[in-house]
């Protein structure tokens, strides 16, 4: 089998794994939202190998989307770590085969603690689920491995169930974007998140231009602007924007007579607008949907910034 056509069946057969889940939902996942909604203290997640590092997967985007969460390593837990675990915590526990020796070790070592212990495995006869307050079955067909042994199929359908349970808890909690970037300060998102209109526009050497200003000389006005428009403004009134675009097609039409056209025969009059205290999100919705890439920043209908494409990309 070439390459590529083993890529194709693996992807396939670890779609089919997550589209077979969907089935699997019960019950018992409602009520394990509704406990770790409930939960005063921490989820702490563990597993044991692959089903470890998907563990930490998931702490990591509950942690991120609200519910307080950490992971905490099965060997570690069963020589002194279990300390870690306090009376208003749950456990979530994860474990393909639901058998894992480590794990059923630190359910014993919890008991009379009554720390409620959720597991995540594929099979509902395990006895890891048997020895769990709660059960989330998250069974697969086969791994996608050639040889149906390396743990696959099996770890993303895991993954997958912990992106849905913290799906569930964000609607449950009424997480918003706001509650995101509180999370998420740093990089990218909390850039777009938390910065404002303000932050970004630029305020110096606005290319402002008169109406009434022949198209050759507002060209020098908007190239020295470098923002590719300039503003028509008339006694501190926005009367419209004119692009470097619209002064090359009024060249194509006017051909020899260019040199008499005013900017106000050929700009965009009510152009878009946005407030400095908007935040970049709202920026990038309005870029999507009018189709633009610059906004006029606008203060009590007084021009204060103009706002770029390419300022909230960086």
């Amino acid at each position: 089998m070439k390459p590529k056509q083993c890529a194709e069946r693996c992807l396939r057969d670890e779609a089919q794994a997550l589209l077979a889940l969907i089935p699997q939902l019960d019950d018992s996942f409602d009520q394990v939202v509704e406990l770790i909604h409930r939960c005063d203290g921490h989820v702490v997640v563990t597993g044991v190998g692959k089903s470890g590092h998907v563990g930490a997967k998931i702490a990591a985007t509950l942690a991120s989307t609200g519910t307080p969460a950490f992971y905490l390593n099965s060997l570690d837990a069963l020589h002194g770590d279990l300390g870690m675990i306090m009376d208003d915590d749950v456990l979530l526990m994860i474990s393909n085969s639901g058998n894992t020796d480590e794990l059923l070790r630190i359910t014993a070592s919890l008991e009379g603690r009554h720390i409620p212990i959720i597991s995540m495995t594929g099979s509902a006869d395990s006895l890891l689920a048997q020895h769990s307050d709660y059960h989330i079955l998250c069974s697969i067909a086969r791994e996608a491995c050639p040889l149906n042994l390396a743990p696959t199929a099996s770890t993303t359908a895991a993954m997958a169930m912990g992106d849905a349970l913290a799906c569930a808890l964000m609607e449950i909690r009424k997480f918003k974007a706001k509650d995101f970037a509180q999370f998420h300060p740093g990089g990218t998102l909390g850039r777009k998140l938390l910065l404002k209109v303000k932050d970004v526009m630029y305020t110096d050497n606005l290319p402002i231009v008169p109406p009434s200003m022949k198209l050759s000389d507002a060209l020098m006005t908007i190239s020295s602007g470098k923002l590719g428009l300039g503003v028509v403004i008339d006694e501190d009134s926005i009367l419209g924007i004119i692009t470097d675009g619209d002064i090359r097609r009024a060249v194509e039409g006017a051909r020899d007579n260019f040199i008499n056209i005013s900017v106000s025969e050929v700009m965009t009059r009510t152009p878009k607008t946005i407030s400095p205290e908007a935040k970049l999100t709202t920026i990038q919705q309005m870029f999507r949907n009018h189709k633009i890439h610059s906004l006029l920043v606008v203060d009590h209908g007084k021009l204060v910034g103009i706002v770029d494409y390419f300022a909230i990309m960086n």
